[in-house]
């Protein structure tokens, strides 16, 4: 037997999720355990033949306000934190005639979900659980005795550990408890962050979203790195569908992630077609067909796209299926595939195979989280999109239409290029990147490599553009740009030295706007 196993002899149960929670009840009877139960799981679990003592048999009073309270009596808390090996508070509890509950099995109302699903403010302020955050607060606290259950995931754990101890040791009721507390943390910061935005405040923060789903990962970024992905919405991972392929890995996920950031800001847009690398465009073309905008995106560096994460805003067909798997990739990303194309795929049974459905929300998925020693760091998403009439030109030279277009196609790559980022366009077509370099005049050199190795071509780069994320905070970076033959720059503008940089466009008579906006992306 583990160290300081607490036998279960009574376990109430109340979940609104109710998978697996009649094989799980029938267990735990089966193993001799007594099941209190509320509403709708104890309906359902007398319906099923588990043997269930109803919550106002425990309470001696019925439930009312429609469901409200139900679980919010004495005889149940005093169940649930009379404490281990504490004679006061065995001797109030018999004197009470009160019976310890030793498991406490709860999930709550799926408030993320309704509120991404929902406008109506009653069915939103319904779905607010209050008992069920209360009971796991209070099992959670008295881990010492108490074993409480959040996750269905956790179910076989439980009745491994009641099979060959009769319960769980003091370690296992701890890891619960630290999973129930993160559970109703997020829960809380949900609900408050709704709360701030239905009485206006639009800058609510969520640190810690509810995870809602965890899928436990081989491994993170290295074989030594343990990691799992978290869902807690139903907008993008949640949304995704995978067709075809082996497991998503941690390297997968966060490139998948980028290119889905990365194609929402071409929608709407005409074909196009992204190759990302370790999070790095390295190939971005627009052009009337998937097929030709998917050739195109690949000329722009073959190199890189080996291995890399192919995404399209468009249905994919066969021919574009054919062309994709002359080349080695890791995960093919679509709105749709047409059955044809999911057949020539079946050709590479290792390939992942990825349908998005929802990747825009206006909900908590705007706030970005990174740890950091001893905290987090919160930001909003970046999701500015440049438009033209947020364009300052600042250059003698105005730009034409077919520049204008193409500058805002960098603009919006660069937002997606890892900083210092520089983008090199022609036709709505990369044919240059930097990314990601402690200099920006590196960063264009590098990306002026890229376009001699694999387009070289002279008249590729006659008229081309140039994107950096941010300013240029000398006129070297420019004058890089300059000497490759570009013809219109499109940066955010504010160095000190803006003079110094327009004086240099003006002398090589090309264009030159400000967006006001930088999108350093670290």
């Amino acid at each position: 037997m583990k160290k300081n196993t607490i036998k279960i002899k009574r376990a109430l149960i109340s979940v609104y999720d109710k998978t697996n929670i009649v094989s799980f009840a029938k267990s735990l009877e089966n193993a001799g355990i007594e099941i209190i139960s509320t509403g709708g799981t104890a309906k359902l679990l007398s319906e099923n033949g588990v043997t269930v003592k109803k919550i106002e048999e425990i309470t001696k009073f019925p439930e009312i306000l429609d469901g409200r309270v139900k679980t919010l009596h004495p005889n149940i808390y005093a169940g649930i934190l009379s404490r281990l090996n504490n004679i006061d508070d065995t001797n109030i509890i018999d004197k009470l005639s009160i019976q310890k509950i030793d498991l406490v099995v709860v999930n709550l109302y799926p408030f993320q979900k309704i509120i991404e699903t929902t406008d109506n403010l009653n069915e939103i302020i319904e779905n607010i659980d209050i008992g069920g955050p209360s009971m796991i607060r209070a099992s959670a606290k008295n881990y010492d005795r108490v074993s409480i259950v959040t996750k269905i995931d956790s179910y076989q754990m439980v009745l491994d550990n009641i099979k060959l101890n009769g319960g769980l040791s003091q370690e296992d009721r701890a890891d619960l408890a630290a999973e129930a507390y993160n559970l109703t943390s997020s829960y809380d910061g949900i609900i408050a962050g709704w709360f701030k935005k239905y009485l206006g405040n639009k800058n609510s923060e969520n640190i810690i979203p509810e995870i809602s789903n965890e899928r436990v990962l081989r491994y993170g970024e290295n074989p030594h790195q343990n990691a799992s992905l978290h869902i807690n919405s139903e907008n993008g991972f949640g949304s995704i569908e995978q067709l075809q392929g082996k497991e998503l890995s941690y390297n997968n996920i966060n490139d998948i992630d980028a290119s889905l950031q990365l194609i929402d800001d071409f929608k709407d847009d005409m074909p196009t077609f992204a190759i990302i690398k370790h999070t790095n465009p390295c190939g971005v073309a627009q052009r009337d067909t998937i097929l030709d905008a998917y050739k195109s995106a690949l000329s722009c560096d073959p190199t890189s796209a080996f291995g890399g994460i192919l995404i399209a805003n468009k249905t994919i067909d066969a021919l574009t299926a054919i062309e994709i798997i002359k080349v080695f990739s890791e995960v093919i990303i679509a709105p749709d595939f047409t059955e044809d194309a999911l057949q020539i795929f079946l050709n590479k049974k290792n390939l992942r195979i990825i349908k998005f459905n929802k990747i825009s929300n206006d909900g908590l998925d705007k706030k970005l989280l990174k740890s950091v020693f001893g905290g987090y760091l919160v930001q909003d998403r970046d999701e500015f999109v440049i438009q033209k009439e947020d364009l300052e030109v600042v250059t003698k030279k105005k730009p034409d239409h077919k520049q204008l277009d193409d500058m805002i196609f960098a603009f919006k790559i660069a937002k997606h290029v890892k900083s210092n980022a520089i983008v090199y366009a022609k036709n709505r077509k990369t044919i240059g990147i930097g990314a990601g370099q402690t200099s920006r005049v590196d960063s264009s050199k590098i990306a002026i490599q890229k376009f001699y190795e694999n387009l070289s071509d002279e008249k590729e780069k006659s008229g081309c553009v140039i994107a950096s994320d941010a300013f240029f905070p000398f006129s070297d970076g420019l004058s890089t740009a300059i000497d490759f033959g570009v013809e219109a720059v499109i940066q955010p503008g504010g160095s000190i030295r803006d003079d110094e940089v327009i004086t240099t466009a003006n002398k090589a008579e090309i264009t030159m706007v400000f967006t006001g906006v930088r999108h350093f992306k670290h």
